[in-house]
């Protein structure tokens, strides 16, 4: 086991002048196509790391970390860092950052290259998730994740401010929708803050959100996770149609789609923006259940 370092003066993070030097080094440029935004400024990676709550025995997963901005203030925290990296180049190189950054940690980190989006087994089980996501994959890269690994019980990720707004939305808010609702099955998510885009390299053009979560129970029902999310996404591919009209096809007809609303005690003409996830749930366990239904996906 290892441990992490006692309290004491702040250990050394990353300043522009260390980020622009370590991608030099590597001859690294960041990308729009892998979302590389890397953190410039120690005060930011601290707020984050205080803002994810962080237990001293907690085993961490930290997706994109980069040139190891962030991951160094993980270390200083939890017990054990798990990092999921998909550009090779930056993968074999954050164990020698560490090594020469955190000496006494090198042993507590694991880099894991593979794309967050596929990966299926960790080197440990990781407790908490705490990560700068990617802006063009954070939604499905959370979702993933906290289906693939459920010893996750909670974490800070973040995004785009306005995917921030869209994951910790609530039923009948202008931002609330499928990533909203899709969350919701898994977790509980409220915004944590907003960080500006100048503590990036390069900086983006829209500020980020952080959003904190932790992990319940899905509602209780006999239809499958993929079934409810089904409902999910027919009700919202037609967002402003009444219930009755978006599920028909979903269910097979207006009619149908009418019976099942009205079993799951949900108003046929009501909008799904207006539903949270124990609706839905309802909703698709009613036609799971409906005598003749055939199989939905």
């Amino acid at each position: 086991m290892t441990t992490p370092p006692a309290a004491g003066p702040p250990a050394p993070l990353f300043g522009a002048a260390d980020i622009r030097r370590l991608a030099a080094e590597v001859d690294i440029r960041p990308t729009k196509t892998l979302g590389q935004n890397f953190v410039i400024d120690g005060n930011t990676i601290r707020r984050i790391v205080a803002a994810a709550h962080l237990g001293p025995a907690e085993t961490v997963l930290e997706v994109g970390p980069g040139l190891g901005s962030l991951t160094l203030g993980l270390l200083d925290a939890a017990e054990r860092v798990v990092a999921v990296e998909i550009d090779p180049v930056l993968a074999g190189k954050l164990p020698e950052t560490i090594a020469r950054w955190r000496p006494e940690r090198a042993a507590a980190l694991d880099v894991v290259l593979e794309d967050a989006l596929r990966v299926t087994s960790l080197p440990h089980a990781p407790t908490s998730l705490v990560a700068n996501l990617p802006y063009n994959v954070a939604v499905p890269v959370v979702l993933n994740l906290l289906e693939r690994f459920p010893s996750l019980t909670h974490g800070l990720v973040m995004v785009q401010d306005e995917v921030a707004d869209r994951l910790a939305a609530p039923p009948g808010s202008r931002t609330y929708g499928v990533p909203s609702v899709k969350a919701a099955w898994y977790s509980g998510m409220t915004k944590a803050g907003v960080i500006g885009m100048n503590v990036f390299w390069p900086a983006p053009k829209i500020a980020s959100g952080l959003v904190r979560f932790t992990r319940r129970e899905p509602p209780a029902t006999t239809a499958t996770r993929e079934q409810v999310f089904a409902v999910i996404d027919a009700a919202f591919a037609q967002r402003r149609k009444t219930l009755r009209a978006a599920l028909a096809g979903w269910a097979g007809s207006p009619v149908l789609a009418e019976q099942a609303l009205r079993a799951a005690g949900v108003d046929p003409t009501a909008r799904g923006e207006v539903l949270d996830i124990t609706a839905f749930a309802r909703i698709a366990e009613a036609r799971v259940d409906a005598p003749g239904a055939a199989p939905t996906h």
